[in-house]
């Protein structure tokens, strides 16, 4: 194949965006191609969040050969810049848009109203029509499993967490985690800093830094870059990496990560839409669907602590255990989840307090 980098016109804000198209223009099938644009929030880069839908990307063009061409605009701000990306990708004949960050959310709903004729798929958000898709995966399973981790290793008793924006996904995130660590050690606490950013290097690592002068020794993260894990490494602190396995950027610090895979849904979803068979879904799929994983162990994690972790995730994917098992406690000790029940999806989908062992008041 032939791999074009291109710029497109869409505003001045999206003067760093890049367009990635590739196709193969000599190809008599060029017509009979299903296009499939990418809108990505962060840069690809070689870890984190957007790279981790980009491997899937790249699983695509493996599986489907000259069936499909991809193309890629990354770094897109969310509100009217990805509007005007996803309203060209539509125009510019795109029959198959995935739409990558939550903020997408309102901008895909407006464009797929205009283009009915093109799939839209949008990943973390809950608006949905006749030719828009929701897909998540079930963070919070491996979320739960790193609080393990967390909470066995640590010796302060202290654990940052380097959080984006409020949202219920991400706080759900950083309750799961807590959960796992109190599962294990009901003395250490979590403490969490806000950037209001999901792709900030220089945002990230001062908010580690921040927490490690706060005396955590374990740090981790909902936000896309390496930074918590390069801050970690340089701070002689451990670290939990996110999104992409980033044990490359602090070996001595990275503990293990929750990884995420696309690659199912993106195969079935083009699948569906070559056969013309698209319809509107909602997917939530987690550990037992393999949409969520762990990466591999780092040095520091001892064979007792991997073994507890082997057999919570096991009892996760048979439906033994939840993270959110009830009795579930806010950090004010209230009863949110009562005993002897998990928590249902909608109150998941809807979570907007801390739990038992966060240390704070969450934004609002």
């Amino acid at each position: 194949m032939i791999i074009r980098r291109m710029f497109l016109g869409m505003s001045a804000a999206l003067v760093g965006a890049s367009l990635l198209m590739v196709a193969d223009p000599a190809t008599s099938q060029a017509e009979e191609e299903l296009k499939i644009g990418f809108v990505y929030v962060s840069p690809v880069g070689d870890a984190g969040w957007t790279y981790q839908h980009d491997l899937s990307r790249l699983e695509l063009e493996a599986q489907f050969g000259d069936r499909v061409s991809t193309t890629i605009v990354e770094s897109v701000p969310e509100g009217a810049d990805a509007e005007r990306v996803i309203r060209q990708l539509a125009a510019d004949g795109h029959g198959l848009i995935f739409t990558t960050s939550f903020g997408y959310m309102n901008p895909t709903i407006k464009v797929a109203r205009q283009f009915p004729d093109v799939t839209f798929a949008h990943c973390s958000g809950y608006k949905r029509a006749d030719n828009v898709s929701t897909y998540l995966a079930r963070f919070y399973e491996g979320r739960y499993l790193t609080g393990v981790v967390a909470g066995s290793t640590t010796e302060s008793n202290v654990i940052g967490y380097v959080a984006a924006f409020p949202i219920p996904e991400v706080v759900r995130g950083i309750n799961a985690f807590t959960r796992g660590v109190r599962s294990v050690n009901p003395d250490a606490e979590v403490r969490v800093v806000w950037i209001s950013a999901w792709y900030d290097p220089g945002k990230e690592r001062e908010a580690a830094e921040t927490l490690i002068s706060q005396g955590a020794d374990v740090v981790t993260q909902h936000t896309d870059s390496t930074a918590i894990v390069q801050a970690a490494q340089d701070n002689g602190v451990h670290a939990i990496g996110y999104h992409s396995d980033m044990s490359r950027y602090g070996e001595e610090a990275h503990l293990t990560a929750s990884t995420h895979v696309w690659d199912n849904y993106y195969v079935e979803t083009v699948n569906a839409v070559l056969a013309g068979e698209a319809e509107s879904t909602n997917v939530w799929g987690g550990l037992a669907d393999g949409m969520v994983e762990l990466s591999a162990f780092g040095p520091a994690v001892s064979a007792e602590t991997q073994a507890i972790v082997a057999e919570r995730q096991a009892a996760i994917v048979s439906g033994d255990l939840h993270p959110f098992e009830g009795p579930v406690l806010d950090n004010e000790g209230t009863e949110r989840v009562p005993a002897g029940r998990s928590i249902t999806d909608e109150e998941l989908l809807s979570m907007d307090y801390y739990v038992e062992g966060i240390q704070g008041r969450l934004p609002q």
